[in-house]
């Protein structure tokens, strides 16, 4: 693939009205009623199903599950792809991945919820989570002195086979009257506040402590005063996981925006200190004892409109990626030198935007003779100097990615760079025919042979371009 003969080729476009989303070789679009396979020399249809008029019928969010391997399943249809969906009615339906078809469907809600709208891994492959939106009374309710004490009702699934573990709500009287969000990852709850506070809880621990009455799907039962049939319209699902007390907290921290990270080894944290003039600083602390590592302070004084991100490096490796508008930092941590027990901020490698023909001066001089001097000086991520957008890791290549962009006038350019993920040494960069207008918003995905570049323009305007690898043999100068 890094070979010089080697390129890239614009094989598809496409126009849309409706959102376009990607999975593993597979294009989606009218709201996952069409895929498309871009595996193929050329992205040909795998199945078009009749477009939905009903607002009822509009897909909310999607998961792609895959077979694990090893495992013997109860039906054939578990060994191929699929895809989960949530509608705005609430079902939970698994769709083929080849034909659209729905293989299993669940009705979620209850008595108890009307509005689930989200679907994330608690973990991957494994354990499903179905959130539901924030609960918010009418405005004439509140002005009435009515009381919501219920936030969010998660609802937690096995997948594969897909089975029921239980549904919670989160409730004010339990996590107080200021949570704002609620997520599930690798086990734990993460709970968020208004003031900027995070905290973490054992939520396989709140599962076993708090579960009152296991059920299946599909299972006939009389609970609380209810009859009905689990995950069956119109009941749905029950909540019988009730949390009475508070459960015991892990961890917490006070965060900008609530920002906040766990990774690398032995365990840290990547925070913002809680106060606006801290954007854009990162302090890097011990989970074990929160003690800021040496270095810990992370800080790349960007003068520009985007802020800088950081995050922990998603190749295990334990490392920091902090990435500024014309630089790109990878972090490790290290042991101190004479001192075991304590933790440095060390720079592995860094790549640097190509700005060799940018010049800025304050000071210019006209053909005239005349001294100009600007009254302005250009921002970091300015659009006519190549500025960082987009950082990538291909697992599979083991290779890092970068897309970085230039305006010339009305138009913008694009490419993306692989860089060797051990060293950051550039491999190969592959420029991108279409224009980018750094305004819009964009997504760019790369795996395996495959490039494909979803643009989404005002007024709910989206473009796919499809770039397949072509391997040329023959040198150019060959007759």
């Amino acid at each position: 693939m890094c070979q010089e003969s080697t390129k890239f080729k614009n094989v598809w476009t496409t126009h849309s009205a409706s959102p376009i989303a990607y999975e593993r070789g597979r294009i989606y679009m009218d709201n996952y009623q069409c895929c498309i396979t871009s595996i193929a020399q050329q992205p040909r249809l795998i199945y078009q199903k009749a477009k939905c008029t009903a607002k009822s019928e509009k897909i909310e969010d999607a998961l792609l599950l895959e077979c694990p391997l090893g495992e013997m399943l109860p039906s054939p249809s578990d060994y191929k792809p699929s895809l989960i969906v949530l509608t705005a009615q609430n079902w939970l339906l698994r769709l083929s991945a080849d034909s659209g078809e729905v293989l299993e469907k669940v009705y979620l809600a209850g008595s108890c919820c009307k509005f689930f709208r989200y679907l994330s891994w608690d973990t991957p492959q494994e354990v499903m989570i179905v959130k539901s939106a924030q609960n918010k009374l009418p405005a004439a309710a509140r002005q009435a002195g009515i009381q919501q004490n219920v936030l969010f009702y998660l609802a937690v699934f096995q997948v594969l086979p897909l089975s029921f573990i239980g549904m919670l709500e989160i409730n004010k009287k339990i996590f107080g009257n200021s949570v704002t969000d609620v997520a599930v990852s690798n086990g734990i709850l993460i709970v968020m506040y208004s003031m900027g506070l995070v905290r973490l809880y054992n939520f396989k621990a709140i599962l076993e402590q708090f579960m009152e009455q296991p059920f299946e799907l599909g299972q006939e039962f009389n609970w609380n005063g209810q009859v009905g049939s689990v995950g069956r319209f119109p009941y749905g699902l029950p909540c019988n996981i009730k949390i009475t007390d508070t459960p015991p907290l892990l961890f917490e921290a006070s965060s900008l925006e609530n920002a906040f990270q766990i990774g690398g080894y032995p365990w840290h944290y990547i925070i913002t200190p809680n106060k606006k003039k801290h954007k854009g600083v990162f302090h890097i602390c011990s989970l074990k004892d929160n003690a800021l590592a040496k270095n810990g302070v992370q800080d790349m004084k960007c003068c520009s409109l985007e802020p800088d991100w950081i995050y922990f490096h998603p190749d295990m490796s334990g490392r920091i990626i902090h990435v500024g508008p014309n630089l790109i930092k990878v972090l490790k941590l290290k042991e101190v030198k004479n001192h075991a027990d304590q933790m440095e901020i060390a720079e592995d490698f860094t790549i640097v935007a190509n700005r060799e023909n940018c010049v800025n001066n304050n000071v210019t001089v006209t053909a005239s003779g005349r001294v100009v001097k600007k009254r302005f000086t250009l921002l970091d991520d300015d659009p006519e100097q190549e500025t960082f957008k987009i950082v990538d890791y291909e697992d599979e290549l083991d290779l890092l990615s970068t897309v970085a962009v230039t305006q010339i006038g009305a138009d913008g350019r694009a490419h993306l760079d692989f860089h060797c993920n051990e060293h950051g040494i550039l491999l190969k960069s592959i420029p991108l025919k279409e224009s980018w207008d750094v305004t819009y918003s964009h997504e760019v995905y790369f795996d395996k042979d495959l490039v494909l570049h979803i643009e989404q323009k005002p007024n709910r305007r989206f473009s796919c371009y499809v770039y397949q690898m072509v391997c040329d043999t023959a040198r150019d100068d060959d007759p």
